[in-house]
């Protein structure tokens, strides 16, 4: 069973489909969470990428990874509802292997260092025991509403 379903996610998230691509929250710790995202071929992208071989495009894991991730953020953030986690850097992106229709992609992500609106994590993505991606990311909060520009001097 997982410990959040599609609609406790939704209340954490504010990504909509077709962009919302993390399914359930199967583990939920501080420093560490597992999401899986379900790829059926009814997905958007299959129609362009490729479409006599659908392939999910590895930015798109490295999105769901990065929801993951933001799934952990702001679990944790009692205002979280005027806030947004937004991906600030990859690094070390690997695409080991092609995920495809009828894949459960089990996303793995692990702080491996946070401050007060950063957090740096590692992922990893795996199909069946076997890791198709992994990556680093970077995570910085953002407030949800952009702060007011400072009030312009009047013209003389």
């Amino acid at each position: 069973m997982p410990i959040l379903d599609i609609q406790a996610i939704r209340e954490i998230l504010p990504h909509r489909y077709p962009m919302l691509l993390v399914d359930a929250i199967l583990e939920l710790e501080a420093d560490r969470i597992v999401g899986v995202k379900n790829v059926t071929i009814n997905e958007p992208f299959f129609a362009g990428h490729f479409p006599d071989f659908p392939v999910m495009p590895g930015v798109l894991i490295v999105e769901a990874m990065a929801q993951v991730a933001g799934v952990l953020v702001l679990k944790s953030i009692p205002d979280r509802k005027s806030k947004l986690v937004l991906l600030a850097s990859v690094e070390e992106a690997k695409f080991r292997r092609p995920v495809l229709p009828g894949h459960q992609l089990r996303i793995e992500m692990r702080v491996t260092k946070r401050k007060a609106s950063v957090a740096k994590m590692h992922g990893q993505a795996t199909v069946d025991g076997v890791v198709v991606a992994e990556a680093e990311l970077m995570c910085k909060l953002a407030d949800r509403e952009p702060q007011p520009a400072a009030a312009e001097a009047p013209v003389a």
